[in-house]
Formats: structure tokens, C-alpha cells, sequence
């Protein structure tokens, strides 16, 4: 007698079948800014495991995800590019993301966007069309795709701006996030400038901006917070050890709670003026404390490298 089959099963009763681990499978809709840099994250998931198409139709994605779940190579992850491109299926796409909802698959929507100048930089330097600027400047295409995507943006689950990265640094941030992971909470620390906005990825955000400014000591001030002159001056105030000692404090208190709710990943921002010194010397701090619970973050120092005041 055959045995029965629970991924055929689970397509007639209309929900997400079970896999490994009694978990539906999980869906990354990858979608965001022509030039942000979605087709190089489509190539990050696809390094960390997952099954991954670009432009895909949404009427097609329901068929597509239970064919992927089916048959001795079952995908647990699978990667959906949706873009612009495909801007006649946008209005579906809400109502095929809320059906796999339903249907019980772990659905997330990650939106990539950056500054107007980063991106017509960077169709500058590839010497690519703008999908929507075929025949007018580039920044009229770039002002209408936000506005066509910004519903989509609106239900992102996770939003990055990749102004400030690079290739490599973007990759960590995909691996780290969503690396398959058995052991530990993988933890990424972010110095900024407020001048610039917060890090949209950031769990938990402090402002260290009440410390006293390097910035205004002329010989500091074209130094960064890496330099041990920069550090020396943050760290020998004493508002920073109370400072300091108080947030391992509170990290000791959160970590064990964020574990226990299942939290893989953990994104730490500490923020000064301009990015280039307090918030640099704090999250090395920061670095030095996790390494010694044995945890190796992530670090990045994402305004640092910006000419402005600290």
C-alpha cells in the first residue's frame, strides 16, 4: 500500500506542508529599487541555501512554491525576486503574499532602496537603463518607481537602504541574518551618524550623542573613533563607563529572553552626530563584550568613512 503523501496533502487542504523539523517552508519575497541591489541579494540567499527565482509572476508563485516543495529535493527556502519589471502583477502580488500567509509558510518581504544620488550613480556607472527612464531622466524613473512601489515598501518586514554598503558587506548582512544556524544568536553592531537617519535594521538603537564631541578638540577631530587617541578621550569620560556598563547590563538581560522567543539574529545601532567617533568607540566596546560570551559579531562602522563632524 502507498504511503501517503504530505505534501500532496497539505496542496488539497490549501496550506503550507511540513518539512524537517515540523516548519513550513520559508519564503523571502526580495523586492525594492531598481539599482539597490536586489539581483546581488538574490545571489546572497542563494549562497546561504536558498532556492531562489527573479521576476517571477505572482499568479505563478503559489504553483511554483508547491512544486518546490515537493519530490526528494524538497525546499525548505525559497528566494522571490519581484520588482518593477513585473509592474502589471503588483496589485496581485498582495493577494498571493497574504495566501501563502494564510496557508501557514513563513513569509517574509525584504525592500532594498537607496539615496536618489546613490542610484543614479550607480546606473551611471553600469551604463544601464532605468527600467522607467527609458526616454526621460533618470531621476523622473526613479521618483515614479517609489511611488508605484510604495505600497509594497509599506508591508515590508525588513527595509535596507544600501547607500552606505558594499557588495561584501551587504553578503555578510544576508549571511548573518539568514545563515541556517544551530548554535548561537548571530549578532551585527552598526555605529551611524544621526545626521544621516538610523539603520533600518537595527533592533535596538541608542544615541550616544550626550557624551562630549571629539569633534570640537582639534587634534581629534580628523581622526576617527578606531584611532586610540579617539578612543582614549571617549572612554576616559566617565559618563561612558556608566554608560557603557549599564547597556551590557541591559544586553545581559535581553539576550537570554530574545534566545528564548526564537530570535536568530540580534542588530545593535549605536549613534552619534555625524557616525565617525563616539558611536565608533562605543560599538568596539560593544565588540569586545560579546567576544567575551564568546559570540563573534558582526561589526559596521557604516558613516565612518564620511568627512563631517563626529
Amino acid at each position: 500500500m502507498d504511503r501517503p503523501d504530505p505534501i500532496a496533502e497539505a496542496a488539497a487542504r490549501d496550506e503550507a506542508p511540513r518539512l524537517e523539523g515540523g516548519l513550513a517552508p520559508q519564503i523571502v519575497i526580495v523586492s525594492g529599487l531598481s539599482g539597490a541591489g536586489k539581483s546581488h541579494v538574490l545571489h546572497c540567499f542563494e549562497d546561504v541555501g536558498f532556492f531562489c527565482v527573479d521576476n517571477l509572476p505572482p499568479p505563478l508563485i503559489p504553483t511554483f512554491v508547491h512544486l518546490c516543495t515537493q519530490g526528494e529535493s524538497r525546499s525548505q527556502r525559497i528566494g522571490l525576486g519581484i520588482d518593477i519589471r513585473g509592474r502589471e502583477f503588483l496589485a496581485q502580488s498582495f493577494a498571493t503574499i497574504e495566501r501563502l500567509k494564510s496557508q501557514g509558510y513563513r513569509v517574509e518581504i525584504l525592500f532594498l532602496e537607496a539615496r536618489d544620488e546613490v542610484l543614479v550613480r550607480r546606473f551611471s556607472e553600469t551604463r544601464r537603463p532605468h527600467p522607467l527612464a527609458r526616454d526621460r531622466p533618470i531621476v523622473e524613473g526613479i521618483a515614479q518607481e517609489r511611488e508605484e512601489l510604495q505600497e509594497l515598501r509599506n508591508r515590508a518586514d525588513l527595509i535596507i537602504d544600501t547607500s552606505g554598503y558594499t557588495v561584501h558587506e551587504l553578503k555578510a548582512f544576508i549571511a548573518q541574518r539568514y545563515l541556517d544556524r544551530a548554535q548561537g544568536m548571530a549578532v551585527t553592531l552598526i555605529s551611524f551618524g544621526y545626521k544621516y537617519g538610523p539603520p533600518y535594521q537595527a533592533d535596538l538603537l541608542f544615541d550616544v550623542r550626550f557624551l562630549k564631541n571629539p569633534n570640537f578638540v582639534e587634534p581629534l577631530r580628523p581622526l576617527s573613533g578606531e584611532d586610540p587617541r579617539v578612543a582614549s578621550y571617549v572612554l576616559g569620560q566617565p559618563e561612558t563607563g556608566e554608560f557603557v556598563g549599564r547597556l551590557e547590563g541591559l544586553i545581559d538581560f535581553l539576550l537570554p529572553l530574545y534566545e528564548a522567543e526564537g530570535r536568530t539574529y540580534l542588530t545593535i545601532g549605536v549613534g552619534c552626530t555625524g557616525g565617525r567617533h563616539r558611536s565608533v568607540v562605543v560599538i568596539d566596546r560593544l565588540r569586545a563584550y560579546f567576544e567575551k560570551r564568546g559570540v563573534q559579531p558582526t561589526v559596521r562602522h557604516r558613516d565612518l568613512d564620511r568627512q563631517v563632524e563626529g
